[in-house]
Parts: C-alpha cells; structure tokens; sequence
C-alpha cells in the first residue's frame, strides 16, 4: 500500500499542477490584456479544485495510467471572450502562449529540483525526484500536445492569429471539430494500424521528436546529464 501511494501521489500532484498551472496562466493573461471574464468566475487562481474536469482531469487519466501505461487528460477550459481582449487577435496569441509558456517553466523548475535532491538522503528526497522527473515528463508533454496548430489547442489559436486571413479563417472553422480529429488520430488509428497489422501511433509520431528534443533542451539549460 505504502509503494501504491508513492507512486501515485508521484504522478498525480504534478499532472494537477500541470494542468492548473496551465489554465490559471490562460486566465490570468486574459484578465492583464483585457478580459475578466476568468476572473470574474474564479477561474484565475492555483486551487486546483477550480479547474479540474471529473472525467478528464480524474478519471479517464486514471483509467488509462492503470489500463495503458499511458495517461491523457484535461482540465475545464477557462472562458475566454477574445472580444474584450485590448488587441483580440494579437491578444489571442499571447493567452494561447501562455499555458504552454507556463508549462515550459514548470519543466525547467521540476529539471532543477530534480538534480538538487538528492534520493538516498530520505525517502522524501526520493519521492521528490520521483515527483520531479515526472513533473517534467508532464509539462513538456502538455506544451508539445498544446503546440500542436489545430484549433481549440493553443497551437491553432496561435496559428489562427498570426496566418493571413486566407489561411486563418478556414483554420478557425476548424474549432468545433479540432478534438473531434485529434480524438480519431491519437486513438482511432491506432486501434485501426493493430487491426490491420500497421503502426498507425500518429501520437508517436507527432510528439515523439518535439517532447525528446524539449526534454533535452532542458537537461543542457539546467545542467542535468
């Protein structure tokens, strides 16, 4: 029971943090530039009971983290009113940015933790690192996932803001079928690839490189072997 709880409250306090530190950071920007539509419902703050989603934030990540190995999952989005923003398209950008950007320097934050601990002091210190490696798993994941430029993620509200409207405006119709997509990419395909004996893992192949190459940008910033 004791190793169960370690190796949970390991993975699962800093994917919370993760994704709260994600949304807050949306509404928070939102608010400086304009909008306080989050804050005026809550939304800009670190509790992360505010942003949690019961199915997406709890159970489908626990689900999968014991069925797959794998786990995926979100939080409540944080009402933006791009409308009220100061400078709405160029305002968008920098909303959208900054979950991701947040996310970024989690994972430096976690890397540094990481390699001050040291784990055979205590079993604290190990829980830590342990906590900390997967902290940066996490965050770097979260950002490359987000990254990625297709609407409702930061990536495609990113691209919807700074492409010329004949590139924009079709990409931000996109909006209402964006996780409709990336739902039969990352998972559809590839029940479909195992089926028919392929590897279909678009997952794999989308955030495979961008996530190695972060994780190792890191580990040069923060000195880490």
């Amino acid at each position: 029971m004791e190793e169960w709880i370690f190796q949970v409250t390991a993975v699962a306090l800093p994917a919370i943090l993760a994704i709260t530190f994600h949304e807050a950071a949306h509404g928070f920007v939102a608010w400086r530039l304009g909008d306080d539509t989050a804050y005026r419902l809550g939304r800009v703050t670190f509790n992360p009971i505010r942003h949690i989603d019961p199915f997406g934030t709890i159970l489908l990540p626990a689900l999968m983290y014991f069925t797959t190995g794998f786990v995926f999952g979100w939080a409540k989005p944080v009402p933006v009113n791009f409308a009220r923003l100061d400078h709405p398209r160029r305002d968008m950008v920098w909303v959208a940015l900054a979950g991701p950007g947040t996310n970024f320097l989690l994972a430096v934050a976690s890397a540094v933790i990481w390699r001050l601990v040291n784990p055979e002091n205590s079993y604290i210190e190990l829980w830590i690192r342990s906590a900390a490696e997967v902290s940066v798993l996490v965050n770097v994941i979260l950002m490359v996932f987000n990254l990625i430029p297709l609407p409702p993620l930061d990536g495609g509200r990113v691209a919807v803001g700074i492409l010329p409207d004949v590139l924009a405006v079709p990409l931000a119709k996109l909006e209402r079928v964006g996780l409709l997509i990336l739902m039969a990419a990352f998972f559809l395909l590839p029940m479909l690839g195992r089926q028919i004996g392929m590897d279909l893992s678009v997952m794999h192949w989308v955030l495979g490189p961008p996530v190695d190459a972060v994780i190792d940008f890191i580990r040069i910033l923060t000195g880490n072997d």
